[in-house]
């Protein structure tokens, strides 16, 4: 990995900036909070709060590292600190909740960070443990607010795919009992309505891509890149590849049925050992607030073709401002 200064600097202790056994290490520790079998009971908590807030109401990363007062970098840096102090506050608080037998250490993931330790016996240091509470609150929702973003916008210019995804979510609203939280098996029926999010994710992904160092000398498409040099690796482009995908500016959540694109063209979390970890996560995320939406309600844009820019991800130039229909 060789992310910019400015991000290393800003998640040093982050598995985003770790590597070789410290990438490890960090990777099996919140892989084995996120993985599917753990994340099953949470989905009833997110649909709760994610009914709650339907019911109440409805930058700084990629700068030049200049740490002077008012610049974004400067900005970023003071915001993460500050998080940090909360965080140094949550932590004492909770190693005497664990301590004392008042919390869980399965109850979320500062409790297990805390209490799990990795193949060598050692636990996650406090930095290590902010650090990384600082990325996922990046990773965990940034990206999932950005693609249920573009996601609306895709479902309501394509009003055939709206139809398809409505149909299967009221199937599954109406197996519920009233009051009914949803489980993880109800997220395995949501076939269609999870193709056309990755449909989404990969005209529009959050992520545009990520740092690289070359470990040796090689040549692509004619270059030759000499070791030592930083590259970044695009999404977008790998996503609109023709070769890959037929009518690749077209939305087409047909292109997922069964086996789905080759490995490595379809790329939004990255893949390989350091593959988003929070994949399952984000889709945990996406699939239950979508389907909270589409069964309260239809929608139609404010602005349609408004124009979408990228810093650093996808959002609409108007904040897409949409009017809402109660189903």
């Amino acid at each position: 990995m060789s992310w910019p200064s400015s991000i290393a600097k800003l998640f040093e202790f982050s598995l985003l900036n770790a590597t070789g056994d410290d990438s490890k290490r960090l990777r099996r520790m919140l892989m084995t909070f996120l993985r599917p079998e753990a994340l099953q009971k949470f989905v009833g908590r997110v649909d709760s709060i994610t009914k709650d807030h339907l019911a109440e109401h409805w930058i700084g990363l990629l700068q030049i590292p200049i740490d002077l007062p008012g610049t974004r970098y400067n900005n970023a840096k003071h915001a993460a600190n500050a998080i940090r102090e909360q965080l140094d506050g949550a932590i004492h608080e909770r190693k005497n909740a664990l301590r004392e037998g008042k919390a869980s250490t399965e109850q979320d993931l500062l409790s297990f960070l805390l209490s799990n330790v990795d193949e060598k016996g050692e636990s996650l240091t406090d930095d290590e443990i902010k650090d990384n509470f600082l990325l996922l609150l990046i990773a965990g929702h940034d990206t999932s607010s950005s693609t249920l973003t573009v996601l609306f916008r895709f479902l309501a210019e394509n009003p055939h795919c709206y139809e398809e995804v409505f149909k299967e979510q009221l199937v599954i609203a109406d197996s519920k009992e009233p009051g009914q939280l949803l489980e993880w098996e109800d997220l395995q029926k949501m076939k269609y309505s999870w193709r056309t999010a990755q449909e989404a994710l990969r005209l529009l992904p959050p992520v545009q891509g990520g740092f690289r160092k070359a470990i040796k000398n090689f040549t692509y498409n004619g270059y030759t890149v000499p070791k030592g040099w930083k590259m970044y690796w695009t999404v977008n482009s790998t996503h609109r590849k023709s070769e890959y995908f037929s009518n690749p500016e077209n939305f087409d959540p047909s292109r997922f049925e069964g086996a789905g694109p080759p490995p490595y063209t379809f790329v939004p979390f990255g893949g390989g050992p350091r593959m988003c970890p929070g994949n399952e996560f984000a889709r945990m995320e996406i699939l239950v607030f979508l389907h909270n939406i589409v069964k309260n309600f239809r929608w139609s844009l404010v602005n349609p073709g408004e124009k979408v820019i990228v810093d650093p991800m996808p959002v609409p130039v108007n904040g897409m401002p949409i009017k809402l229909f109660p189903v």
